[in-house]
């Protein structure tokens, strides 16, 4: 029987991760991950045809990981206000526990080489994307948002708004403070169209680490 391999994909994948996360992508480098895991280099190349391959596997499991769960708050309530809210709460405890994760998402994934990745790394961004945008669309239009300046407010209140409070706390090196979800649902509250506001918060627990394949660039940006 063959021995199984002593560091799969996922570990490699993890150590680039907290290699982004700790000094940014450029600490990401075939001889790094391989060090940081004790693997010879080998073992690195084995999974990964260069670097650029490994810079598009790191930040495309990340960031899909992160649009899956928020797409999967996105149909988790019948009322499109709990849902809003309860979608703005999740971006800010995805983040307070997925502390590296969250990290490497205030970079972009042009700093992750996106200009030299492969065709089917770059599809696969898009598509991710696309679904992302196209749920909250589809809330917005649950929402009763028509125009585009009534999505913009929607792309606002859910996107741009709770993120906005992760990068700032982040980038100053701080720890998101205890209160971070509850301001990001009032905030996002506030922006939404006229309805039926519950009064009890959205909360929405945010699922465990997935183990399994998971940019905030408009049509270029990863809603992250």
């Amino acid at each position: 029987m063959a021995r199984p391999p002593r560091f799969d994909t996922g570990q490699l994948l993890d150590a680039a991760v907290r290699l982004a996360a700790s000094g940014g992508p450029g600490r990401v480098t075939m001889s790094a991950v391989a060090q940081a895991v004790g693997a010879p280099s080998g073992s690195v190349y084995h999974r990964f045809s260069g670097r650029t391959a490994l810079l598009a596997e790191v930040w495309l499991r990340t960031v899909e990981r992160f649009q899956e769960s928020y797409t999967a708050v996105l149909g988790s309530h019948d009322d499109p206000h709990l849902t809003a809210r309860a979608a703005s709460r999740h971006v800010i405890a995805w983040s307070r526990h997925h502390a590296d994760e969250a990290a490497l998402l205030l970079y972009g994934a042009a700093d992750f080489d996106r200009a030299h990745w492969s065709q089917e790394h770059t599809a696969r961004a898009d598509a991710g994307n696309r679904r992302t945008l196209t749920a909250v669309h589809d809330l917005g239009k649950a929402l009763g948002a028509t125009g585009e300046q009534a999505r913009e407010r929607i792309t606002l209140a859910l996107i741009d708004l709770p993120l906005s409070i992760v990068r700032r706390h982040l980038r100053a090196g701080a720890e998101l403070p205890p209160y971070a979800e509850d301001l990001a649902e009032q905030c996002t509250a506030a922006l939404l169209p006229p309805g039926t506001v519950p009064a009890t918060p959205a909360t929405a627990e945010p699922p465990a680490r997935d183990t399994g394949p998971e940019e905030q660039h408009g049509d270029d940006r990863d809603p992250v």
